[in-house]
């Protein structure tokens, strides 16, 4: 006998509950393939069914991002201190917290760290590989509800980011968008790594030795990170193929003179800038929502104040709010928004 559970699922009312599933699949990539920075086309993908999964149901899925030198298989790294996504996931669904879902951990590392989950010349075709292949693969591979209404995409820093940009820029592909701790105001963001770069990267012996031998590096310390992820960032927003590092960066390398032109093509893609271009996109998502601590590292509280302003001012619903914590360690967010994506899928 089928009953319907609390989420209206219908589940097997005489067998005993089955365990969550992660399944690791190499998913094969076209757009990714001959990419700039000769990564890997084949992605090692991992995919979260919840308990019971079986034949009898359909469940709706969140693509979950990681941030800035991760990918999907680190969330499934176990913890002394925390639960990893199958334990949260597993914790949330047995106490009727959130409704039983497909979660997908993409695969989206660049050689530098991270692709911020868009198109560029300078790592590849990111967005195009989630929109145009991973999600149709997940839907014909597992028991999806194969719509815009029951998909969801969040993420953490770049991650939020990139849940914001593919929310932004595919809204038919997602109706829900949760955004933690995400990239923008790059003014405020990103520019106060430019002059531990500066004054970093000669220690390395210039750009192109940083390049060469970054990965042997050890320890990673001091000004590496700022050097390590301004080069990232610059292979995404302002790529350069013809360039001899692949990439344009936004301020001279020696005297630190700053170039109007580059810094406007990476904010080209700042969130805060792209709401009148997106704005009906945003506007017809069922649920925009942002969080962020109000310690951030890099400031980013602050710009997820302001896009939320800018949403104010042109009439857009959202939901945002604020923590007292930093940007790391905030795993327990996830709580929030996956509770919310179920809310709001019960109710449509």
């Amino acid at each position: 006998m089928l009953l319907k559970n609390t989420w209206g699922l219908e589940t097997a009312s005489e067998k005993p509950m089955q365990p969550s599933q992660v399944q690791i699949h190499n998913v094969t990539s076209k757009v990714l393939s001959g990419n700039f920075l000769n990564d890997p086309h084949v992605r090692r993908t991992a995919i979260y069914l919840p308990p019971d999964y079986d034949a009898n149901a359909r469940y709706p899925v969140v693509y979950l991002l990681v941030g800035f030198t991760g990918r999907g298989t680190m969330m499934l790294n176990e913890s002394a201190w925390d639960e990893n996504i199958q334990q949260r996931l597993d914790r949330l669904i047995e106490t009727r917290a959130i409704q039983p879902m497909i979660v997908v951990l993409p695969d989206c590392f660049t050689r530098y760290g991270g692709s911020q989950y868009i198109n560029s010349a300078g790592t590849g075709r990111y967005m195009d590989f989630l929109i145009d292949e991973l999600v149709p693969w997940v839907d014909a591979t597992f028991r999806t509800i194969p719509v815009r209404e029951r998909r969801a995409v969040a993420g953490k820093s770049s991650g939020g980011f990139g849940a914001l940009t593919l929310g932004m820029h595919h809204p038919e592909t997602f109706g829900a968008v949760a955004c933690h701790s995400g990239d923008m105001h790059f003014d405020l963001c990103y520019r106060s790594d430019f002059t531990g770069f500066l004054r970093g990267i000669e220690k390395f012996g210039g750009v192109q030795r940083f390049i060469e031998t970054f990965r042997d590096v050890r320890p990673k310390k001091g000004d590496f990170h700022a050097i390590l992820s301004t080069i990232g960032y610059a292979s995404c927003y302002s790529p350069n193929v013809a360039s001899p590092w692949g990439f344009d960066l936004p301020f001279d390398v020696e005297t630190g003179e700053w170039c109007d032109a580059v810094w406007a093509r990476w904010k080209a893609w700042d969130p805060i800038e792209l709401i009148p271009q997106y704005e009906g996109a945003l506007r017809s998502l069922p649920l925009l929502y942002l969080d962020c601590g109000t310690r951030d590292e890099f400031n980013l509280q602050f710009g997820a104040r302001t896009f939320c302003a800018r949403l104010n001012r042109a009439g857009i619903a959202y939901r945002h709010e604020e923590f007292g914590n930093g940007h790391f360690d905030i795993q327990y967010r996830y709580d929030i928004s996956l509770k919310i994506f179920s809310q709001v899928w019960s109710s449509q």
